[in-house]
């Protein structure tokens, strides 16, 4: 039996990077995978690869996410897995960010995941099931230069993890969230030799993070393996936080 045999798992930002990872990590457990995305090429072609279903949602669209949360219901008749994988970055300092920069992370990073939470975690309510995990990142631990808007978010969505865990622990829900460090991903791997290296160089092991590594951790705190796990941050980040 695999981990996640006959679960429904909706993952957001699922078309790419380590949203595409865990879209397949998901699927080799055996789930029912939903592709949530922006994305239509690349999230319809992984779709058709896994067997999954892709749908062009925009998690910052309070009615997109119903219609969409309401699509999955009725298809599958339960919603078992929400992972909150989506979001952007729109780096810069605090003097030169503009509000408009500011807000289109807001509305993606903090609020789309408060919007898909509040949507679906009814769904699971329903059942008296559910996991939901959330995409933290290590510099909402500590901070970073250049990303106030990304790191209010991602210190936001801890606090959010804690406050959901205690709503939504007595009706079967577990919320959890994990706080990846520097990941290899194509953005990543697109930039300057030099940048990459200073990055590995503050890794005590010594390498970036693949996106299968986070895929995993996804995976694990999504399964029954995982059951008295609520509430919790897990950094998954070579040892950055050490």
């Amino acid at each position: 039996m695999k981990k996640l045999d006959n679960k429904v798992a909706i993952i957001t930002g699922g078309a790419a990077g380590i949203g595409a990872a865990t879209a397949e990590k998901f699927a080799f457990e055996g789930a029912n995978v939903v592709i949530w995305d922006l994305d239509e090429k690349r999230g319809g072609e992984l779709a058709q690869k896994l067997g999954a279903t892709f749908m062009k949602v925009n998690t910052a669209k309070y009615e997109e996410i119903e219609k969409a949360a309401k699509d999955v219901f009725d298809k599958f008749q339960r919603i078992d897995i929400l992972i909150n994988n989506a979001g952007i970055t729109r780096d810069s300092t605090v003097k030169k960010m503009t509000i408009e920069q500011w807000q289109q992370v807001i509305d993606v990073n903090l609020s789309g995941v408060f919007y898909c939470s509040k949507i679906i975690s009814a769904y699971m309510v329903e059942k008296g099931y559910g996991r939901i995990v959330n995409a933290s990142s290590v510099v909402g631990l500590y901070g970073n230069f250049g990303q106030a808007n990304y790191v209010a978010t991602k210190s936001g969505l801890i606090g959010m993890t804690k406050t959901f865990a205690r709503e939504f622990g007595k009706k079967g829900i577990t919320v959890n969230a994990i706080a990846p460090g520097f990941i290899s991903t194509e953005m990543v791997a697109a930039m300057p030799k030099e940048v990459l290296a200073s990055m590995e160089n503050k890794v005590p092991i010594g390498r970036l993070g693949k996106p299968e590594e986070i895929a995993s951790a996804y995976c694990f705190l999504a399964s029954d393996e995982a059951s008295y796990i609520n509430g919790h941050t897990l950094s998954v980040d070579g040892g950055m936080t050490v």
